[in-house]
């Protein structure tokens, strides 16, 4: 199951990236790296996480298709196992991401349908979370981000093969701070997510390797 957790690393430079590596070591198989981290450091550190990890690029690049295609075509360069685009770009972006995607067959190309922060009502979420999954799974491309609260209904969409990633996790009484739309490990896998995206309740944590023990095995009580 630690092959199915990400670490967020939501942090600002560098050292702290190493060192939240080092703490979590094996008990995660995935490393996230976001705006934040990216835009301070660069590719070269999303090339050195990668070594030891496998790696998602979470840029959720929307833009005109070609500079999204372009993008794309650069993740692929650096390696990285995952890449995002936003469905907000609609299908041709969308189409364009995918084609430029099939010169790394390695790397997943995912779309995000509605950020876990949007105060959209929950079935206008999921009805907007179908929609934009449907219109990925056309486009050709490997899955999406969501919520938990819509991965069971877009498996039922799009096959049991559509990847779904989910952020949002917390348990334990943590506080859920910009997030809407949350669960906890078990309940994110008992309802169809692929990939568990976690950041503070890991990051905060006194020892993050066992925070993402206690994720791992919550994971497999619903497996």
């Amino acid at each position: 199951m630690q092959d199915r957790l990400m670490v967020a690393l939501d942090v600002d430079d560098r050292e702290k990236a190493l060192l939240m590596r080092d703490r979590v070591g094996d008990s995660v198989g995935w490393l996230k790296v976001g705006l934040r981290l990216f835009v301070a450091e660069g590719p070269e550190l999303v090339r050195e996480l990668n070594r030891t990890h496998k790696l998602f690029l979470d840029l959720k690049f929307h833009d005109i298709p070609n500079t999204v295609a372009q993008a794309i075509e650069s993740a692929g360069g650096l390696g990285v196992d995952m890449v995002n685009v936003h469905a907000g770009g609609g299908e041709e972006m969308l189409a364009a991401a995918a084609a430029a995607a099939k010169a790394f067959p390695d790397m997943k190309l995912i779309a995000v349908t509605v950020l876990t922060s949007d105060p959209m009502p929950k079935a206008q979420a999921r009805e907007v979370a179908l929609q934009r999954a449907k219109m990925a799974l056309d486009a050709g491309l490997d899955g999406v981000v969501c919520s938990v609260h819509e991965a069971r209904a877009i498996k039922d969409l799009c096959g049991d093969d559509f990847i779904t990633v989910t952020p949002g996790i917390r348990w334990g009484g943590q506080d859920v701070q910009d997030q809407k739309r949350v669960a906890d490990p078990a309940s994110a896998i008992a309802n169809g997510s692929d990939y568990l995206v976690v950041g503070r309740p890991i990051l905060h944590a006194e020892n993050p390797a066992q925070a993402a023990q206690e994720a791992v095995a919550m994971m497999q009580s619903a497996a």
